[in-house]
Order: structure tokens, then sequence, then C-alpha cells
């Protein structure tokens, strides 16, 4: 009876999946934008010497809408100044930003877009990260979606760039982790904060918006600011999105699975708002993604197989809507292993005297908790 539970919750979630891959919110595809309309590209960045200058070269591509490209110096110990000081003389948009020391109660990220959003001067503030690369025609696509789906804020998910083996078999699971679970079509039906989705790599807000429902100062504690922040978007009544952006904007996240592993044990617990909803989700993956793909090997029974063939089939459809290879679904278990070490690992180090080091940074768990 258990097993025919867990093959029809597989099958139910399988089924989500599928449907978030055919119905995702599609970009428009035109480019006619509000004559009036300016944009200032806003880029937080610490110690991204490796990255920002790819990002500048693509940010600087963009069309005369982008009026300035702005970024923020969040005390870099490297030479992440010096580079955006030569980009100052190429691209007279360009200007640094000197980083101030982080107030108490901020976390790095929103404190750098609460800075970088005061220096705006653009109708509409596109938040991009120094990893991201906007593709041609970015800023004139994001402004068309926001304006035909009236719209104040705008998240572009953004296409997922992976070279080495580890990142090829884990970073997919981040699409799989989102949209076996997040019902996207009910985005566009209601505004209820819940169903707020966001990616920080390229987030398009309007400017007086922003400023009316209290900016990033409203998420200043937050590691998830830009789920956090659509969430009270829409909580202050204002509409907001997240689309596929595949076509607009490219992301290589993290080089290898060092980085892989302390990129997301950092960010997997504060992910969520309870501890009940953390061991929640997790159960889940154990449960539902696991211990079906597992036990159609070692005990072949119809149930498992349903479940199994479920989980590959999810995966599946969304390889093929986020453009990634097929081959990496096949091991499946490998990757819910890890992401599953990984959930535990990130849960022991937010609860323990450690907390967790990000370029420089120690976050406990005191920052993170909002709730049992």
């Amino acid at each position: 009876m258990i097993v025919w539970v867990i093959a029809i919750g597989a099958l139910a979630l399988a089924v989500l999946a599928v449907v978030n891959a055919l119905v995702f919110l599609r970009p428009s595809q035109s480019d006619v934008v509000d004559n009036d309309a300016s944009v200032s590209i806003l880029i937080p960045a610490r110690n991204e010497e490796q990255r920002i200058n790819l990002c500048l070269a693509y940010a600087s591509a963009q069309s005369a809408l982008v009026t300035e490209i702005l970024v923020y110096d969040d005390q870099s110990n490297d030479a992440t100044a010096a580079i955006v000081k030569a980009w100052e003389n190429i691209d007279r948009r360009i200007r640094l930003i000197g980083g101030d020391a982080l107030p108490a109660g901020w976390h790095g990220k929103p404190h750098a877009c609460h800075r970088l959003a005061e220096n705006a001067t653009g109708t509409w503030l596109l938040f991009v990260d120094a990893d991201a690369r906007l593709h041609s025609g970015a800023v004139e696509r994001l402004l068309a979606t926001a304006a035909h789906h009236s719209c104040t804020l705008l998240s572009a998910w953004p296409g997922i760039k992976v070279k080495s083996l580890a990142e090829r078999l884990l970073m997919p699971m981040l699409n799989f982790y989102v949209f076996a679970l997040f019902p996207s079509p009910l985005q566009l039906i209601s505004n209820a904060p819940r169903y707020a989705l966001a990616h920080g790599a390229c987030l398009l807000c309007h400017r007086d918006a922003y400023w009316r429902v209290g900016g990033h100062a409203a998420v200043r504690d937050e590691l998830f600011e830009d789920t956090a922040l659509a969430r009270h978007w829409r909580a202050c009544g204002q509409r907001a999105l997240c689309c596929d952006g595949q076509q607009l904007c490219t992301v290589r996240m993290y080089a290898g699975l060092r980085e892989i592993w302390r990129g997301f044990e950092k960010n997997f617990y504060p992910g969520f708002r309870r501890k009940w909803l953390f061991v929640f989700v997790l159960a889940i993956h154990v449960a539902l993604f696991t211990v079906p793909c597992i036990g159609s090997i070692v005990f072949p029974t119809m149930p498992f197989a349903v479940a199994a063939s479920s989980v590959l089939v999810a995966r599946v459809a969304l390889a093929l809507r986020f453009r990634q290879p097929i081959w990496p679904s096949l091991f499946h278990p490998i990757a819910e292993l890890f992401l599953i070490a990984l959930g535990i690992s990130s849960f022991l180090r937010w609860h323990s005297r450690r907390g967790v080091e990000w370029k420089g940074r120690l976050y406990r768990s005191s920052t993170v908790e909002h709730g049992a």
C-alpha cells in the first residue's frame, strides 16, 4: 500500500513538472518598448575579478535604453574595482560605487542592491549578478514582457551554463528541485505571495514601485533575497512574475564540485522559512524521488517502476525545456543523494557554532531563522 502511495505521489509531481515544462512563462518576442523608459543595470560585486569583465562586456553591448551601468564594489579584496575602473574609460555609462561597511542587521547582497538603487536614475532597475551574461536585446524583451503582463517586478530564470562533469550531473537538479514542486501557472492566476518566484541573476523592477514597497531594505536580512523580495512585492499589492530567461540571460553559477557544495550549502536551508517545510521537502525527495529509483533496481516491482519512470519523465521534460543534456537524468539517484546530503549538511552548519562562510563573511542560524 505504501509503495503505491509513493508511486502516485511521484506520478503527480511528475505531471506538475511536465506542465511547468510546457507552460512556464515565456518572455515576449517583441522589442517595442515605451520611448520614455530608461534602464539602470545594477551589479553587486564582491571578489568577482574572474567574472566581472565578461558581465560588463555583455551589459555594455545592450542598447541605448540602458542609460547607466553601476557596479557596487562590496569591499572586494581582489582586482574587481580595478577592472571596473578600466571599463569606465571604455563605456561612459559604467560607474563604480565604492562599498561601505556592512550595517548591522543587513546581509551583503541586499545592502549592495540597496546602495545601487539609491544611486540609480533609470525608470527601471535591472539587478544583474556578476556571473550573468545578458543576451542581445534582453533589456527590450524584459521591458516588453513586464508591460504585457502589467507587472512591476519581473525576474528571468536564467539559462545555466555548465562545463565540468560535476556541473553537468548536479546543476540540472536546480531546475528539477524548483519546477517539480512550484506550480508556475498559478503565478499568472493569483498574486498571492506563496506563488512568488525569482532568480537574483536577472531581476527587473520599476523604480517607483521599488521604493514604494521598501526595496531591498524590506529583505535586508534574507539570504534568498530574490524570492523574498518577490513575496514582499506581492504582499504589498504589486505584481511580480518570473519568466523563462534562457534567451535573455545565462549564468555559470558555480565552477566545479567544491563551489557547488559551498554555494548550495549556504543557500539550501535558508531557502525555507520554516524548519518543518525544510523537513517536508527533504522527505519528498527521499520518499518520492530517491527510494523509487533505487528500489526499482534492488526490488523491481510495479509501484517502484511507475515512480521511477515518473521521475525520469520529469527530468527529461525539464531538460528539454531548459535546453540541457538528457543523459544526466539517467544518474538521477546519484544527484538526489548528493542533494539530500547537501541539505542535511546545510541544516547542521546553520545550527552549529561554525555557521557558513561565504566570500569572507560568516553567517549563523540567528540570521536565517523565521520560525520553528
